[in-house]
């Protein structure tokens, strides 16, 4: 798969801090996306036994289907015979048929059955075969590998949860740009007081200084376990001392884990590119405290809010992008969507390096100073 999708909004970028020389510039690379990597696919409860859903991830057609006996697959959602898209077909719960012709393809995405064959005619279906994306089904969700490699890790996992335990809550929505603007919008730590003015979060006049402090994590960083922020409401709702941990993981991965006493909440947000200008982002929430379930409805309105505002903002954000200005990104606040870039560029040339390359995180131990 050629990993550079390109779009009609999609450009080049230089990337300037304020504190350095023009001569310095960082140039940012947002036309392409990072491949042999696990990217979110879906919610598990999404595919139903017996059931296929087609979407496309990264530009391309992938069809994801559910056997009867509760196994996932995903295929490429094109028919080698004559380009129909799979998922026009039907699928048995064993098999899935083509609607052009009838011919029929496994979860494995080997050709079982040519219809039009007669007695006689000497081909053997399985020389044919459509690609099969690897799949896994962790806590609840769905993870595909992207890319020519065979998977040699495994997805990302939430922690403190074990390997069968669904989300509490799941909110999904598409925001139209690129993959890199929506990460970078929900890691930026200074837009919490003009973004997200809210009754339950905090108010523009609620903004100071912080500091905290970070460090490498896998393909990502982290920021250390810290109490929040007294300026968020939200936090505040949960009771006791809350501490939380922050991790970003590429591609577009983000846990925040909280602490209070002996209770965990995880929020779980994966950033998957559908194309070069829609990017789907899935928010999931995780919880060990039995109230929570009865302040479901409220607490599922208030994270729509907050995601949604992120969302409106990126909308206005593509007003301006059109015109491809030069992007200036500056310590400490865009420290963060600095290591995003560096990560990426990372993790590019860790894949093209062949067997034996080794990735080299450029995170280093720091403590950022930003207000908000």
């Amino acid at each position: 798969m050629d990993s550079a999708v390109r779009g009609s909004r999609v450009r080049r970028s230089i990337l300037r801090t304020r504190s350095e020389p023009a001569g310095t510039a960082a140039v940012a690379e947002p036309n392409f996306l990072l491949t042999d990597i696990w990217y979110f696919a879906m919610p598990a409860r999404a595919l139903r036994p017996g059931k296929m859903k087609p979407k496309t991830l990264l530009g391309e057609p992938v069809l994801f289907g559910r056997t009867d006996d509760g196994e996932v697959f995903g295929l490429r959602d094109v028919c080698p015979h004559r380009g129909i898209p799979l998922s026009c077909g039907a699928f048995d719960g064993r098999e899935v048929e083509c609607c052009y012709h009838g011919w029929r393809f496994g979860r494995d995405g080997v050709c079982t059955a040519i219809p039009s064959l007669v007695d006689g005619q000497d081909f053997d279906p399985g020389r044919i075969k459509v690609r099969r994306y690897p799949v896994r089904e962790v806590q609840g969700n769905v993870w595909i590998w992207m890319g020519k490699s065979d998977p040699d890790r495994e997805p990302p996992r939430v922690p403190h949860f074990g390997d069968d335990r669904l989300s509490d809550l799941t909110l999904v929505m598409p925001f139209p740009c690129f993959v890199d603007h929506a990460v970078i919008g929900l890691m930026d730590p200074a837009h919490g007081p003009y973004v997200h003015q809210s009754w339950f979060w905090r108010s523009r006049k609620s903004a100071y200084e912080k500091a905290k402090a970070f460090g490498p994590a896998e393909a990502g960083f982290a920021m250390k376990r810290h109490k929040p922020s007294s300026n968020s409401a939200a936090y505040k709702m949960l009771g006791g001392t809350p501490e939380t941990e922050i991790r970003f993981q590429l591609p577009g991965v983000r846990i925040e884990h909280i602490e209070i006493g002996d209770h965990h909440v995880v929020n779980l947000t994966t950033v998957t590119p559908v194309d070069a200008d829609t990017t789907e982002v899935t928010n999931q929430v995780y919880w060990t405290q039995a109230w929570a379930g009865l302040a479901k409805p409220a607490i599922r309105a208030m994270a729509h809010i907050f995601l949604k505002q992120d969302r409106d903002v990126v909308v206005m954000q593509q007003r301006g992008l059109r015109h491809q200005p030069t992007l200036m990104l500056i310590r400490d606040a865009d420290t963060q969507a600095r290591w995003y870039y560096q990560l990426k560029n990372a993790w590019k040339r860790f894949r093209e390096g062949g067997d034996g390359a080794e990735f080299v995180n450029p995170v280093k131990e720091t403590v950022l100073r930003w207000k908000s």
